[in-house]
């Protein structure tokens, strides 16, 4: 990890949660990168039942997609991040700009030792039919 992540890497849980979710926001293609590698290890893994994503440039692609699926769509996390030991978890939601959220879900979290996201399981709460 360079210098620079490890500057900014957070064993905060809601902070690390908020960065994850700011990564999925991040049209920008560098910026998202610079998102990903702050709240991700190199090895991380994220899966829910419609899609995963393995390693920085996995998740990157897996992002990329939710977003051209979903233009101009938001998330937010709608709970607390509850922690306990290395892992959390919270619920978000999936909404354009000032509208209801369209998909809802919780997220569970192992963080590894520097602080970052080892793994992330995705779940559906709740999703329009036909989504996949």
């Amino acid at each position: 990890m360079s210098a620079a992540i490890q500057a900014q890497v957070t064993a905060d849980p809601t902070t690390l949660a908020d960065r994850y979710l700011a990564a999925w926001n991040e049209t920008d293609a560098a910026r998202r990168r610079e998102l990903i590698a702050l709240a991700w290890t190199e090895s991380a893994s994220y899966v829910d039942p419609l899609m995963r994503g393995d390693g920085h440039a996995g998740i990157d692609a897996m992002i990329v997609a939710v977003q051209t699926k979903f233009p101009g769509f938001r998330f937010t996390r709608v709970s607390p991040v509850d922690a306990h030991g290395e892992h959390l978890r919270f619920t978000w939601e999936l909404a354009p700009a000032g509208e209801p959220a369209l998909v809802v879900g919780t997220d569970f979290a192992t963080i590894s030792a520097d602080g970052r996201l080892a793994r992330m399981t995705g779940f559906i709460d709740r999703a329009p039919a036909g989504l996949a």
